[in-house]
């Protein structure tokens, strides 16, 4: 929702059934060149899921995590959009 709103204000539109399709090619070959099952990233998903839900409440339905593949590195991409956050009940010492 807000991607979409920052995309239109640079000037992105809307993108095509082949742009997508193409862009989740590129994540499915970036996950088999870091040999990450799906299973594994289903994991690592649920666990960033719940340290994050700690501190703040996330959209977890709009939540996309992927690996991107550099020259001669893989990163971990997380967009996890933000509801709001959580007022602690701790108190820091």
């Amino acid at each position: 929702m807000m991607l979409d709103a920052l995309m239109k204000i640079f000037g992105k539109t809307e993108r095509s059934s082949r742009e997508i399709a193409r862009d989740r090619l590129k994540v499915v070959l970036i996950h088999d060149r870091a040999n990450v099952s799906p299973e594994v990233m289903e994991h690592l998903r649920d666990d960033i899921i719940k340290v994050i839900s700690n501190y703040m409440e996330i959209n977890q339905q709009d939540m996309e995590i992927s690996l991107a593949n550099d020259e001669d590195s893989v990163a971990l991409v997380a967009n996890i959009p933000v509801q709001k956050m959580k007022h602690s009940s701790k108190t820091d010492n």
